[in-house]
């Protein structure tokens, strides 16, 4: 089970955002693995601390993570997200962003941490459309869109048949070339790719004819994405690293399912919550009746109270959406509609004619306002 952020970094959790950048910068210098050469502890407490920090740093990914948990900043539905690095060197390269390219080898006297030169495919957006019975209950759905997977022909390497790349004579395949830098506080190291190589350690002479020396070749791949109930439109799932591979054989990009909600023509949505518009006759609202209305499971009777008035609203507890995060269901608000006819047939005319002689009497209230003049004024509003 993950650690608690706040209790990582050693804050309250009304903690400022300076707080928290000196907080993580203590850590991150007392784990850096630079300090502390292969010891597995300090370089899983660097990379835990640097992961407290990318999510509290953020206004944002802080108030889901207070709200939520884990659970809040967790990559997927209902936000950017936050689940991790794909690799160590994503830790380090967020330390290094923070606080400068500098390395700790020739201050603590060790060797310092062979660095992954390797480029990480992009990412791939996909946008995939749901109704809403899909929403009520979740769904798994298989997509099938282009990638771009490892060439065949060299293997990824980008050299033809497969060859080994040429180490760079120009930084000696380090991927990186170091100036160094002394001060009162001792020696730091400002490291750079490498200008020959561009950071890749490695130079092709003969490259790959099938792919041009990428190592890669754009191919048809199929996806399984499994979207849990509740979610709503421009939500979006992250397929971690299944997406385009980088430039000769790198780290593979990810995914991003955003979800589009089509419309129904029977609904609109609120939240959780589903409003449906239901129409009545003037026969209906007076006098009361049993109606049945939609919902996404089977259609539910409602009883209509008599004099019922336009704009009034019956709420069916449970029969809307399941909440995204937590349980339960949101409600169906029925929204009433008294519905004045365009155009009467004989008998209907002969009716209201009857009826404009007996209503006017008998149904003046207290305001001192007829049945009809209050219809007026509902659709008036």
């Amino acid at each position: 089970m993950k650690r608690d952020y706040y209790e990582i970094l050693g804050l309250s959790r009304d903690a400022d955002l300076e707080s928290i950048k000196k907080a993580y910068r203590k850590l991150a210098l007392q784990y850096h693995p630079d300090r502390n050469p292969d010891d597995a502890t300090a370089e899983e407490r660097f990379k835990e601390a640097t992961e407290a920090y990318e999510v509290l740093r953020d206004p944002e990914q802080r108030v889901s993570y207070d709200r939520y948990g884990h659970e809040g900043v967790r990559s997927g539905a209902g936000g950017g997200g936050f689940s991790g690095f794909r690799s160590f060197d994503d830790a380090l390269n967020i330390f290094v962003r923070e606080f400068g390219g500098f390395g700790f080898g020739d201050i603590f006297g060790g060797r310092g941490r062979q660095r992954d030169t390797r480029v990480s495919g992009e990412d791939t957006k996909i946008r995939m459309k749901l109704t809403l019975e899909e929403v009520m209950l979740g769904v798994k759905k298989t997509i099938r869109m282009p990638v771009f997977d490892t060439c065949p022909d060299c293997r990824g390497t980008g050299a033809r048949d497969g060859a080994t790349p040429d180490q760079c004579s120009y930084c000696g395949g380090a991927g990186e070339v170091r100036q160094v830098e002394r001060s009162l506080f001792g020696q730091f190291v400002r490291v750079g790719p490498c200008p020959q190589c561009g950071g890749e350690g490695a130079v092709i002479s003969d490259p790959c004819s099938g792919c041009r020396a990428t190592g890669r070749q754009r191919v048809e791949k199929t996806f399984e994405v499994e979207i849990p109930p509740g979610v709503d439109t421009d939500d979006y799932l992250t397929l971690r690293s299944q997406g385009n591979v980088g430039p000769r054989s790198g780290p593979r990009g990810d995914i991003l399912a955003v979800i589009e909600v089509e419309p129904d023509e029977r609904f609109t949505r609120r939240g959780a919550d589903l409003i449906h518009d239901l129409p009545l006759t003037f026969s209906q609202a007076a006098l009361g009746a049993s109606v049945e209305v939609p919902t996404l499971a089977k259609p539910a009777e409602v009883r209509i109270t008599p004099g019922i008035q336009t704009g009034a609203v019956l709420q069916l507890r449970g029969k809307g959406l399941p909440h995204l995060r937590g349980g339960g269901q949101g409600d169906l608000l029925v929204r009433i509609a008294v519905v004045t006819p365009r155009e009467l047939t004989q008998e209907q005319r002969e009716v209201f004619s009857r009826l404009s002689e007996v209503e006017a009497p008998a149904s003046i209230g207290e305001d001192g306002k007829g049945f009809w003049q209050k219809v007026r004024d509902a659709f008036s509003v």
